[in-house]
């Protein structure tokens, strides 16, 4: 499942701006693609284009003409039975990793039709055989809502984390933690494989209370968010997956950044009490 998640970081032009990865320059033979084709390998294509009729154009390696049909789109259809444009409208420009469904060889030129329906499916006859709780997995950011991120974690296959599962921090959205595009971490929390629904969990990776104050003392003075207020006070995220306790102070808000000392560590309850300082 490794090698369907690759990929390099992001190149930066001069202005700082990421700049769009393009397939590697590598030049295929009908033998090699026989044989990508024959195992279900991956196969990278760079889409250039989205026609009239929602079928993506582009290139594969060197200079390999390929298409990716509407109906190879994705292996997730509509109530008309057709993939739904939202799988397809926002890849121009982007590169999707497929399967290849034919070679086409016409006087020398190599053409291909392409699959990422193909890739999914194969991708869920993995898991469906091998996904349990407790298993990690490395994922894309896809989505991000108040109450939960959605996370491709392989071959188009999304999974659910719920805000409870990112933080033990309380959170108004996602996207206090993650942004669109991000590449995460993940622990399989549930799989039903009658569904092929995936719950995931962030928090776990973050570490313990105890592993998380481990390095902290009291009179420390760390960096802190504001996360949310209740009657007895403002809680204030000092790691990830960490927060604290302290007094209510005028003037601050959700999210703002604020410096804290610890006043005091209780372990046998997994608390903190801190004081804000600036």
């Amino acid at each position: 499942m490794e090698e369907e998640k690759k990929d390099s970081k992001p190149r930066k032009n001069k202005l700082g701006n990421n700049v769009k990865r393009k397939p590697r320059k590598t030049k295929y033979s009908v033998k090699d693609l026989e044989k990508i084709k024959k195992e279900e390998q991956v196969l990278d294509m760079y889409v250039e284009d989205i026609d009239d009729s929602l079928n993506m154009v582009g290139i594969v390696g060197k200079d390999i003409k390929a298409i990716i049909p509407r109906d190879e789109a994705s292996s997730i259809v509509g109530d008309d039975g057709l993939v739904e444009e939202k799988f397809i409208v926002n890849k121009k420009g982007k590169i999707i990793p497929t399967c290849i469904k034919e070679i086409i060889e016409r006087d020398g030129v190599i053409e291909l039709i392409l699959s990422k329906r193909i890739l999914e499916l194969k991708v869920r006859r993995w898991m469906y055989m091998h996904l349990k709780p407790g298993m990690k997995l490395k994922g894309i950011v896809i989505s991000t809502t108040e109450y939960a991120a959605f996370v491709d974690v392989g071959g188009g296959v999304t999974g659910i984390l719920k805000l409870p599962e990112i933080s033990d921090v309380p959170l108004q959205h996602t996207s206090d933690v993650f942004h669109l595009g991000q590449r995460i971490e993940v622990i399989v929390k549930k799989y039903d494989r009658d569904t092929g629904r995936i719950e995931l969990s962030y928090k776990e990776l973050l570490g313990t209370f105890e592993e998380n104050v481990s390095k902290l003392n009291e009179g420390d003075i760390v960096d802190g968010i504001i996360r949310n207020r209740i009657k007895s006070g403002v809680f204030v995220e000092i790691k990830p997956n960490l927060v604290g306790l302290a007094e209510h102070v005028n003037g601050v808000e959700y999210g703002q950044k604020v410096l804290v000392s610890i006043k005091r560590i209780i372990p046998e309850k997994k608390k903190i009490k801190l004081v804000i300082i600036g």
